[in-house]
């Protein structure tokens, strides 16, 4: 038996030290926001935070995240951030088929924690890798612009 801190609690999950995390985390503790994608890390569908940090479930063993805070798509509607990311992607109509939306909205929820204010490059930058087949790019784009002016809006 591993112990994961998946979404702020832990559970004791019966799993072998070497499977992809994203295998432990859909399969076995039931969080199937996070999608396999290309198994590669190259697509970001199984995009989590680990620690804060976006990482790619797919190439992260759950040895590796052993001792650390492992955040799925699921525990953003208890996070700031992720409330106003979330909020945004609705408004800004970006999901088509959603099917690699939790990538992309780990991805800018842990863009936005780190930086409320990114310029166009630093949005490119943080969504790099994040492929969305059906092209919704400009509309993602426009979702972070309008989390990060709301959330400026709030510090303000």
């Amino acid at each position: 038996m591993i112990t994961l801190n998946l979404n702020g609690k832990d559970q004791q999950l019966d799993v072998p030290p070497e499977m992809p995390l994203l295998w432990a985390i859909r399969d076995v503790a039931g969080y199937t926001g996070t999608k396999f994608g290309c198994g590669l890390g190259l697509c970001g569908a199984c995009t989590i935070h680990v620690d804060g940090l976006p990482v790619r479930a797919c190439l992260t063993t759950v040895e590796q995240a052993v001792g650390k805070r492992v955040t799925t798509v699921e525990a953003l509607q208890a996070d700031p951030v992720g409330q106003v990311v979330q909020q945004a992607w609705l408004e800004a109509g970006v999901a088509q088929c959603g099917y690699c939306q939790g990538g992309q909205i780990m991805s800018a929820t842990a863009l936005l924690k780190d930086n409320r204010n990114p310029d166009d490059a630093q949005i490119e930058a943080a969504m790099a890798g994040n492929i969305c087949r059906c092209g919704t790019y400009t509309r993602i784009r426009t979702a972070i612009r309008n989390a990060a002016a709301k959330l400026q809006e709030a510090k303000a």
